[in-house]
């Protein structure tokens, strides 16, 4: 558990837009959140258009912007000044730099009275994100003459998901502890920033990031917030490496969704580095008791495996050895036994629709997309006769 996911990360399926696969770095590896659940595959269209538009004059369009956002002008910045600039910057530090002076000027002049309704925060980070520029979007987002202009929670989650990509495991802490000090919505927690800072955590893999999660947990539960699965598995995963399967079962314990492939393969380890086998044999064993589509076959990973099995064999216990081996042979016949290592699992992709309101069809894709519990999947499932004589 402690290999990090970085390891494990290789050939994702290409984006249908060319400038999002050659950012962050992210050729060949498979991000934590789709290109859609974030919003980049819709920003990088009006950035095409936009182009198209602009093509004959945008280095006309890009000087009379930096005559007009120079300190001393009395030129306004406007709307559709600042949204043209967004998707017309192509990474260059003079552009990055026009983009700034505009975005302060911007705000500075609407301080007292808002022109439009346009949200510019997750517009300026989706561009960030699709440059690939971590470090002006933290200058950005950190400037004091701006506070107030990032107060949106799917600003953070792109920021915190591109620190994330580019390994900035602290900044995201940094960022996450800031979005917890605004409370936006009302709240501390919301749900894809808290799956981000869980899994930046994982990926440290440091006592210290441990005892931040654990701090996480305990002002969880002081609220009564209910993390997602991705936000429990991520957090029980560090557990593990960290030594603490104990803790891991505990947090396993507080989501509903017990038979998804993480949070399965997640108990059997950590009951596994308890030396109790015994009880992981049940988790197995029910496996064995449905028939489902080859395309939705449940599996347990290799690693869990292995580690059940070295814990079998450190009890002693000959007729438990038994068990084990035949159960394990009746896995491996019926293709339940997968080579993905655990982190990887953990590390899947997650998709959803960002416009579907909380609890629509899309919402709940989103937690089945790195699960094997799929609703669909249980009206499909063909409960086998005469296996549950082996529980």
């Amino acid at each position: 558990m402690a290999t990090m996911c970085s390891r494990f990360l290789r050939g994702c399926n290409n984006l249908s837009f060319c400038n999002f696969t050659a950012a962050v770095n992210l050729v060949g590896a498979r991000t934590l959140y789709s290109a859609t659940a974030l919003g980049i595959d819709a920003f990088l269209r009006v950035k095409e258009r936009t182009q198209q538009h602009f093509v004959q004059i945008d280095d006309k369009f890009k000087q009379k912007m930096n005559e007009f956002s120079a300190p001393g002008s009395s030129n306004m910045v406007f709307t559709e000044d600042l949204k043209n600039m967004i998707y017309l910057a192509d990474g260059s530090e003079a552009d990055m730099t026009l983009l700034e002076r505009m975005i302060i000027k911007f705000n500075q002049q609407n301080k007292d009275l808002r022109f439009g309704s346009f949200v510019f925060g997750p517009v300026v980070m989706r561009m960030y994100y699709n440059l690939n520029k971590p470090l002006e979007a933290l200058k950005l987002i950190k400037n004091p003459e701006l506070d107030g202009f990032f107060d949106q929670i799917m600003t953070f989650q792109v920021l915190l998901d591109l620190f994330y990509n580019n390994k900035m495991y602290d900044e995201v802490i940094e960022i996450f502890e800031i979005l917890k000090k605004k409370q936006l919505s009302g709240t501390k927690f919301h749900r894809h920033p808290l799956v981000i800072v869980t899994a930046a955590c994982y990926q440290k893999n440091t006592p210290e990031a441990f005892e931040y999660v654990k701090q996480l947990w305990k002002e969880m539960q002081e609220v009564g917030h209910v993390p997602m699965n991705k936000t429990v598995t991520f957090a029980a995963g560090l557990a593990i490496a960290q030594n603490s399967p104990h803790i891991a079962l505990e947090m396993l314990s507080l989501t509903s969704k017990q038979n998804y492939v993480t949070v399965r393969n997640l108990k059997v380890a950590a009951l596994a580095d308890l030396n109790r086998p015994e009880d992981a044999l049940p988790i197995l064993r029910r496996i064995l008791e449905f028939d489902l589509p080859v395309e939705r076959k449940q599996t347990f990973s290799e690693e869990a495996m292995e580690k059940l099995r070295l814990s079998v064999q450190r009890s002693g216990n000959k007729d438990l050895e038994t068990e084990f081996n035949r159960i394990d042979q009746q896995l491996t016949v019926q293709g339940h036994i997968a080579a993905e290592p655990l982190s990887k699992q953990l590390c899947t992709e997650m998709h959803y629709n960002p416009t579907m309101p909380p609890g629509r069809k899309e919402d709940r894709r989103l937690a089945a997309s790195f699960g094997m519990n799929h609703p669909r999947q249980q009206q499909t499932a063909r409960r086998r006769e005469g296996l549950a004589d082996i529980v």
